[in-house]
Formats: C-alpha cells, structure tokens, sequence
C-alpha cells in the first residue's frame, strides 16, 4: 500500500562521486581562480532506507528510491537519470508522525509506474552516512559546487554490514564545465579515484550475497530483439514525461508504440506471437488512445501557426478560442484518459508480454535455426502494393483516395522501422521522408474535417466564417502540393531499396 500522494518538487542534480580510502586528506581549494571562499558546515548524520521491487527494476534501470532523514533535506527522493554526471531529483515531504516509514507516496511511485507496475516496494538496504559539507564560492559570492565528505555504513537486506569512504562533488546551477573538471582534478590529485559505481545503493547490492547485480542485462542476439528491446526502453523513459505531462512526450510514447508493433509485425518469424496475438492488439489500442491527445496537440499548434501568419483583419469572430483553446481542452481530456490507461493492470501485463518476448531465446523462432535478422523486402513490397492501390483510388469513384493514401503513409513507416533497425540509413531516410510527406497530407485531412465541423457551428450561432474557409482553403493546398511530390519520393525509395 502506498501512502497518500504528498506535493512534490524536481531537481537537477549534477554530481561526481569519488571513491577514497579511510586516511586520505581532504583536497585543498586553494589557489583556483574559480574559487572565492570556502565554507565548512557543521557534520550531518544522515540515514536512508531504499527501496525497490523483489526483483530490483528501480536498481537495473539505474533509479533509486530512498526515505531520508537527517540533515537538510530529509524526505523521500526519487533519483532518475537524466545524462552524464546529472540526475533528475524528485522530492515529496516525510509524513510529520512517521507513519510512512515503509508506504511510499503514492506521487512517487506513479512516476516509476511503467516499470515497478503492481509489484511491491519495499526496503532492500539501508544506509548511513555521517558528511562533512564545504560549499564553494565563487570570488563574486556565487554558489559553485558543494563538495562532501562521507562515511558510510550500510548493509542489504540479508546482507553483511560494509564500511567505506567517499567523495561528492556537487555542482550547483550556472556552474560551467571547466569549473567543474578544475574542481575534480583538485580531488583526484588528493588521491581520489572515480567512483567504481554509480550510487551508494548499486555498490551495496552489486557487493551483497543477497543479490546479483541489477544492472547486469542480456543483449539481444538478433536485430528484431534488439530493435524492440531499444524501443521499448525508449517508451518507457516517454512513459515518465507523459506522466509530467512535458512537451511532445505523447507523441513520442505513441511513436515508440507503433515501432514496437510495426516490428513485431515485420520480424519474419522471430517473435513467438501464437497465443499472444492480443499484445498487437493492446499496442494498437494504446497508441489509439495516446493518439487522442497527439492529434488535438497537434491542432492547436497548427491553428495556432497559422492564424498568427493571417493579418489581423482577416481573423473574425472568436476563431482562436473555438480552434486552438477548444483542442487544448481536448488535449488535457485525451491526456487524463491517456494516464488512466497507463495505470491499469491491463498496461502492466502488456509490459511484461513485450520484455517476456525480448527475452526469449531468439534462436529457438528464427526460420533457419539460427538467430531471427528482419529484413526489408516484405516491408517494401507493402509500400508498392499501397502505392498501386493509392493510384487506382483517384479514377475509383467508390475508393476514399485520402484513406488509400494513408495507408501508403503506414507502410513506410513500417518499412523505416525496419530498415532503421537493420542499419539501411539511406531506406530509413526515404522511407521517413514519404511518412513524414503523408502525414503532413494526413494531418491536412483531419484539419479540413475539424475546421468544416466547426464552420457549421459557427454559422449556426450566427457568426462570421470567413477565416474558416481560409485556413481550409490553406490545408486544401497543402494537400495539394504534398500528393504532387509523392511520385518523386517513391522513386528515391526504389532506388534507395534496389541499392541497399
């Protein structure tokens, strides 16, 4: 059971961890222009209790999860990675009568959902650490970094109990890099040696009997398992932002969730989907869902473009409010609907499908005994086959030439994912540049559909619907403009295939 959800605050944290034995000196600060002064905080005693799921997924996907208490910053802290030497800093408060000693908050634990799922967290070491802070100035008064001292006791659960010392070199925000290397040389000339891990906590479990080490991963031996294995660990981290609702991120799970499928589809035979069929089915239904927000997302930021490009004279009546604010409503329903979904067991086992298929043994499916490889052929063979169907679609009075157009948009995409996967960078590049023509095409159908809908509505109130029809007769020639270039891009696509 979690604890209720408490406010939370993000930090960046950049730091540099330094491994030292018991009796080396501190370093000395002394005579870098950098710095100005040097200030020594009084020792702080600090004990954390980390936790994690039975089978370490925070520690193998490098995020810790830990409850403090002592020193400044007591609280809850959940670390992520975000970069060399940088970690994102999540803090939510410790309940002030203690009763949260083994509940993690809920605000925290939805952050990592994609990941520990419905399993339980609990404590798996625990760590105490007696520091010793000087914080660095700059000659103008300025905060640089903050360098700490630490000794630490800590022990896994089950574990023995170890000892060591090490370094901490903080810096703090507006800092640049050569400060910081000048800073570090100064420590590793003391006798410091880089940290041999990247936390407290990855030492004490790499080093404890009761577990192997949680980073050690498998590679993939085939392209498809491995393209997969990429993807999915990209909508994972797409997973996190969307769930702090950052800029572009459900575009970006979406598209980590149709590679994921595209490539299940096109793998020749080396992913075991009998009986499992349904996991294209849930991958579909998720990108369906997320697809709700990325359209509306995309609509405002249109509207908005273009309306900001007409003169003012000619945006009539209260046409940003019904196009751009009515699709950033939507954009908050879609994304709320969009969080449902990922919060569900129905998500959970979805995840655990795919990394079941990463894993298995790709030699046992692969056709020729062998590790299974993706190739391009079949992929491309659907492009062309789209591209016959797309041309008969304008002399068929029953066929929706848009829809058969679309569907040529799908296979590339399918083929770009393919050929990406298998390092054929000129297919890939072609293969994107007819996606990414079509969708602009595609995005100019679903516009001309909203901005007729709302057209109508705005003369039925009365209201005057001249600009609709200029951003209508606007999408309408984009169309235009982009079926006339599709030729020319499928015979750079044939090319590039028949070159690859």
């Amino acid at each position: 059971m979690s604890a209720k959800s408490p406010e939370t605050s993000r930090y960046t944290e950049t730091e540099r961890k330094f491994d030292v034995v018991q009796d080396t000196v501190s370093p000395s600060f002394d005579g870098l222009s950098a710095v100005g002064r040097v200030e020594r905080s009084p020792s702080q005693s600090l004990d954390a209790v980390y936790f994690d799921t039975p089978g370490r997924d925070l520690a193998r996907n490098k995020i810790t999860l830990r409850r403090r208490t002592g020193g400044p910053d007591a609280a809850w802290h959940l670390k992520l990675p975000a970069g060399p030497d940088s970690r994102t800093e999540v803090h939510a408060p410790l309940a002030e009568d203690g009763s949260d000693e083994t509940d993690v908050p809920e605000s925290l634990r939805d952050i990592v959902l994609a990941i520990v799922r419905d399993r339980p967290l609990a404590p798996v070491a625990r760590i105490s650490t007696n520091r010793t802070v000087e914080l660095l100035y700059a000659p103008d008064g300025s905060a640089l970094a903050e360098f700490c001292d630490d000794h630490v006791t800590a022990s896994a659960v089950g574990g023995e109990e170890q000892h060591w010392r090490e370094w901490e070199l903080e810096l703090r925000a507006g800092t640049s890099a050569d400060v910081f290397d000048r800073l570090t040389n100064r420590l590793l000339d003391a006798g410091a040696v880089p940290a041999g891990h990247g936390s407290k906590l990855a030492r004490v479990l790499a080093s404890s009997d009761a577990a192997d080490d949680p980073a050690a991963a498998a590679t993939p031996a085939d392209s498809a398992r491995r393209a997969v294995s990429e993807h999915l660990a990209e909508l994972i981290t797409w997973d996190r932002a969307v769930r702090a609702d950052a800029w572009d991120s459900v575009h970006q799970m979406r598209v980590a969730t149709r590679k994921i499928r595209s490539l299940l589809q096109s793998s020749e035979g080396s992913f075991d989907l009998k009986g499992r069929e349904w996991v294209l089915d849930e991958l579909r239904e998720l990108a369906a869902v997320l697809g709700v927000a990325r359209d509306a997302e995309v609509l405002a930021e249109r509207y908005t473009r273009a309306l900001d490009l007409l003169p003012e004279a000619n945006v009539r009546g209260p046409v940003r409010e019904r196009l751009v604010e009515g699709a950033e409503k939507r954009y908050r329903t879609g994304w709320k609907r969009s969080l449902t979904a990922m919060r569900s067991p129905r998500y959970f086992r979805l995840l655990d499908a795919l990394e079941e298929l990463v894993a298995e043994d790709g030699a046992r499916s692969g056709r020729d005994g062998g590790p299974a490889e993706l190739t391009i052929d079949s992929a491309y063979k659907r492009v062309r086959k789209a591209a016959k169907a797309a041309r008969a679609a304008t002399t068929d009075g029953d066929a929706d030439p848009d829809e058969a157009l679309h569907r040529i948009r799908k296979r590339a995409k399918q083929l770009r994912y393919t050929a990406a996967a298998t390092g054929q960078s000129k297919v890939a590049d072609r293969a994107k540049a007819i996606q990414s023509l079509l969708g602009d095409h595609q995005d100019s159908v679903v516009s001309r559909a909203h901005l007729s809908r709302q057209a109508l509505v705005a003369y039925a109130a009365g209201g005057d619907t001249f600009t609709y029809g200029l951003l209508y007769q606007q999408e309408d020639d984009l169309a235009q403009r982009c079926e006339e270039q599709l030729e020319d891009a499928l015979r750079q696509l044939e090319k590039a295939v028949g070159r690859s």
